[in-house]
Parts: C-alpha cells; sequence; structure tokens
C-alpha cells in the first residue's frame, strides 16, 4: 500500500486488497438523442416513413413495453411490483433474494416513476408537417430488472419504456472478484459487498486488481450486451425491429465506488484503532458527524483459534457494529468505516463522473478507476497525518517570520490571531479534498468553521499567500487550486493541537488547584491531563509563575 496510514499500522494486518465496488453504467443510443438522428432512425424503423412520428406513437411504445413485459412476466413466474415513492427497490430485491432460490436470469422486475427526456413532436395544424421535435422531462415508468448474472451475480438494469429506451446498468465489483476467487480455488468469507476473511490476501488481491485494469472494458461490455438488449429492450424492441433499425447501446460511466480494505489479526485492536483515529480526526477534519451501528456482538480481543476459511461463506447480515464518517465535496464522497469483525475500508466514490473532468465512455474506465485509487490513498494519508501530527525544531520561532513568495515579501503565521488559527484549521480540513480547493472553497469553509460570514475572498488570498511562503499550502503550477501537503498537515496539526489541546488546558487547569469532581467518563487523556496539570503547579511554584487568581488574592 502507498498511503502513509498502510504503512504505519502494517504490522497489525494480516493482508488488505483494493477493489472496484459499485459501478453505474449509462446505456444510452447515440442516434436517438439527437432530434435529426431519432428522425433517421423511425425512418428506418417503419420503412422509411415518419408519417406516424407523433406524440400517440410515442406514447403507444410505452403501452406496448408494459404489455409484452407483463404478459412476459405472468407466463414465466417473474413478479413485477410496482413501488411507491420512497421505496428502497435495492431492500425489496434482497429480501426476495433471501427467500427465494433463483437461476440465471431475470428473476424480478420492479417498477415506478421517474424523471426522464421524453420526445414531444409538434405538426402543423394545417400540413401535418413536423415543425419541431424537442425534448421534455417528464414523469414516466422506469422497469428495474433484476438479473442473476453467473459472473456478476446481481445485475440491475434500469430501463425506461419510452424511446430512445435510455438505461443505467448497476454492477458490483465484488461479486465478480468472488466469482473469480472462487474459480482459482481461493477461500473467503463474504458480508455484503466486503471480504471479512481469506484464505490467500495476496491471491485475492491479484484477483481484484484485475477490475482496474484495461481488461476490465471488454467484461463489463460483455455482461451490458448479453442483457440490455435480449432481456430487457426487447419489451420495446424485439429482436428484429432493432436490426432493421441499427439500434446498438453505447456505454459510459456514470458512477463508481472504489475501496481499500485493511485486514486486521485482531477485531478488538482494530476497533480501539479505528475508534481513536476516527475520533481524533472528526474534529480536525471538521467531520460534523460520527455514527455508529450497534451490531449483536462484540469484536474479540483475542485472536480466534480458527483457521482461514476453506470455502466461501457469504453473510448478509452484519453481527457487528459499524461505525463510520464521510467527507464530501460536491459529487466526491470520501468515506472511513468498519466491516465486519477484522476490516477497515475506506472508500472513494464518484455520483456523477462529469465531476471528474475527464472522459466518460466505458474505455475510459481504467482512468476513472485510477483517479479513485488517487483519491482513496490520499485520503487514508490525509487521516494519518491528521491523527498523528509532527511539529520540527525551530518551528515556532520561523512561523511569526516574514517570508518570500517569489519577489514578493509576505507576513509570517502569528498563531495568536484567531484568523489564522480559522485559516489553517480550513486548510487542514480541506487537506482530503480530491482535487484540492480554491479560493471560494476555502473562505466558505472558514465561514462554516467560524461563523463569521464577513470573511470574503479576498482575505481568503492573503491568507494563503502567508500560508504559501511557510510551505503550509502549496499552489501546483500555475493551476489555481490549493493543495495541502501531508508534511505540512501535520505540522497544521500539531500547531492546532499544541495551542488548543495542551498549552490551553495546562493554562486553564493550573489556575484551579484543587481538583474538581472526576468526570463520569473517565478516559486516558483526562488521566493525561491530571497528571500534567499537578505536575504543572510544581513547575510553575519553581519557575515563579503564579496564576492570575493567586496573585490577584
Amino acid at each position: 500500500m502507498a498511503d502513509d496510514f498502510c504503512e504505519r499500522y502494517g504490522d497489525l494486518l494480516t493482508g488488505s486488497y483494493d477493489c472496484v465496488d459499485r459501478i453505474v453504467l449509462n446505456a444510452y443510443f447515440p442516434l436517438g438523442h439527437d432530434p435529426g438522428g431519432f428522425r433517421v432512425w423511425w425512418r428506418r424503423l417503419h420503412g422509411g416513413s415518419d408519417e406516424q412520428l407523433d406524440n400517440t406513437h410515442l406514447m403507444r411504445f410505452a403501452g406496448r413495453f408494459a404489455r409484452r413485459l407483463k404478459a412476459w412476466a405472468n407466463a414465466n413466474g417473474v413478479p413485477v411490483i410496482y413501488c411507491k415513492a420512497g421505496q428502497r427497490k435495492h431492500l425489496i430485491a434482497g429480501e426476495y433474494l433471501a427467500a427465494h432460490e433463483v437461476g440465471t436470469g431475470v428473476f424480478m422486475v420492479l417498477a415506478a416513476k421517474a424523471p426522464a427526456r421524453v420526445w414531444e413532436v409538434r405538426r402543423s395544424a394545417s400540413g401535418g408537417v413536423i415543425g419541431n421535435i424537442a425534448k421534455k422531462i417528464t414523469y414516466v415508468n422506469h422497469y428495474s430488472f433484476h438479473i442473476m448474472d453467473p459472473q456478476w451475480g446481481h445485475v440491475t438494469i434500469k430501463m425506461s419504456g419510452h424511446p430512445p429506451f435510455p438505461a443505467q446498468v448497476i454492477l458490483n465489483g465484488h461479486e465478480d472478484v468472488a466469482a473469480a476467487a472462487r474459480a482459482a480455488g481461493i477461500g473467503f468469507t463474504k458480508e455484503g459487498n466486503c471480504f471479512t476473511g481469506i484464505a490467500d490476501p495476496r491471491g485475492l488481491a491479484r484477483v481484484a486488481d484485475t477490475l482496474s485494469q484495461h481488461a476490465a472494458i471488454g467484461r463489463l461490455g460483455q455482461v451490458c450486451e448479453r442483457w440490455t438488449c435480449t432481456a430487457c429492450l426487447c419489451f420495446g424492441l424485439d429482436l428484429a425491429e432493432q436490426d432493421r433499425s441499427g439500434f446498438r447501446y453505447a456505454y459510459s460511466v456514470y458512477q463508481a465506488e472504489y475501496s481499500r480494505n485493511l485486514l486486521f489479526r485482531s477485531g478488538g485492536q482494530m476497533q480501539d484503532l479505528s475508534g481513536r483515529v476516527l475520533d481524533r480526526t472528526r474534529s480536525r477534519l471538521d467531520i460534523p458527524t460520527l455514527r455508529t451501528l450497534f451490531g449483536l456482538k462484540n469484536r474479540p480481543h483475542r485472536n480466534r483459534a480458527a483457521g482461514p476459511p476453506a470455502q466461501e461463506a457469504v453473510i448478509e447480515k452484519s453481527q457487528y457494529g459499524l461505525t463510520w464518517f464521510r467527507v464530501r465535496f460536491g459529487l466526491l464522497q470520501l468515506k472511513a468505516r468498519t466491516k465486519g469483525e477484522h476490516v477497515l475500508r475506506f472508500e472513494a466514490t464518484v455520483h456523477n463522473t462529469r465531476e471528474l473532468r475527464c472522459r466518460r465512455g466505458l474505455d475510459n474506465f481504467p482512468e476513472i478507476i485510477t483517479r479513485l485509487a488517487g483519491m482513496t490513498g490520499r485520503f487514508a494519508t490525509a487521516l494519518d497525518c491528521a491523527d498523528i501530527s509532527f511539529l520540527a525544531d525551530g518551528t515556532l520561532d520561523e512561523l511569526p517570520q516574514p517570508s518570500a513568495l517569489g519577489r514578493t515579501r509576505v507576513s509570517g503565521v502569528d498563531l495568536n490571531k484567531p484568523r489564522i488559527r480559522a485559516a489553517l484549521s480550513a486548510a487542514l480540513a480541506l487537506a482530503a479534498a480530491p482535487r484540492g480547493f480554491t479560493a471560494a472553497e476555502f473562505t466558505t469553509r472558514v465561514q462554516s468553521m467560524t461563523g463569521h460570514a464577513g470573511y470574503t475572498t479576498r482575505q481568503a488570498a492573503y491568507d494563503l499567500r502567508k500560508l504559501r511562503g511557510k510551505s503550509l499550502v502549496a499552489r501546483p503550477g500555475r493551476s489555481r487550486r490549493y493543495q495541502t501537503p501531508p508534511e505540512a498537515a501535520r505540522t497544521i496539526a500539531a500547531l492546532l493541537a499544541l495551542r488548543d489541546q495542551v498549552i490551553a488546558p495546562i493554562l486553564a487547569g493550573v489556575r484551579s488547584p484543587r481538583p474538581g469532581r472526576r468526570p463520569a467518563h473517565w478516559t486516558l487523556i483526562d488521566r493525561d491531563y491530571e497528571t500534567l496539570r499537578i505536575a504543572m503547579q510544581t513547575l510553575f511554584r519553581d519557575l515563579g509563575i503564579t496564576p492570575v487568581t493567586l496573585a490577584a488574592a
């Protein structure tokens, strides 16, 4: 592993693996998304004529799709369920899979209304000439085909019944890796979409890496072609109509999720470590909420005598608590959480690949995954930097001194000023930003952390120049985006912790010579503070430093 977190705690691990998780592909007919192209396709379908190209005949496509689907489902015993708003369709499918044994193919169809772009044709009132073909957004029925694939497991294809029949293909990379591990004879225990026990961690890591390589493009294309036209589109256009009109789907990557999974030897060690790291970094990275979902069992604090799993075991419901927090940067999301008994996972999710500012076609899938892998590594490193900080000799003396940024002389960094402390806190909180941050985003973060709406972008730019002068913030090349390097994040975390969590509590405690009531939850840090408070009173007395309250008395 390349990130600092994995290197620091590598001795506690039995192995690790990186895996592509959720994949959502957009299936679209390129010719059908342009008015002229849609008219050409219609003429191919109807023998070169577009006399019947009107709203009525377009609506009949949706009706025919629904009737054919119902007839086929009734003949083959496949349930078709119409869902209401707010129903979680993947939970319905999961409950059905838990209660029924299904074979390869479509085993359930869930229908619900969702917004979609449909074509609207306007003809002249006199001659019936087509005046305009335009798209409009309206709520129409979408059909979620739940399919059991021999390689990818549970696959979902969500398709609109209106031409040009746009669709989404939803896949889980862990299912593909599980099938490949079975074929390779690697034993594992799987809980949901996570391997919680692995007989050969390195072997499974090699299998999982294949999904990030260029060969994955062909495998994704194969599973899409295997089901979209023959199992779903056939209800709107039969195979003969597809061939006659030249209907072929193209695919692009819409959403993707990448995870780094660390397998600990001891579940108790993992729970203690993750709880300490997540709780300590939450305030430094400005995480508003730390969520803990409690399971039925506590993780054991001793290594279990049972060896690695000899064969696969799949657990659908977790028996152990789940602790997680996430950071959002627009449509990019970073998450850290525990899974099962021994697994700590870091995730990077892009909810719309447009946010990555790269090509989104299926042929660019490896590039998208490479970017997500880099985000995951930087996120783990940012957590480690915020958790384990470091302050070099002379840093406190050098910070207030002026510095040079190119030919420009820049003022120093004075930690006694609240505005500078807020700027440092914002720079540390944005250290995990996947693409860095702009001055406007920096301004917004300072305003949200301090509650001071008067902090302007001009002030932020000036503070960023001062931080750049001390190498606490970097701006690569001629970019307008800033980054907080890992070593700078460690320095900022140490500076803030030293002032806010060491000096301020000690001075506050020394002013009270008598200990107060012991808190209900007496933590290890509370004991450290109490020990320091008692020792500092002796040190202050020897140095002749008298607390203000005693001097006033």
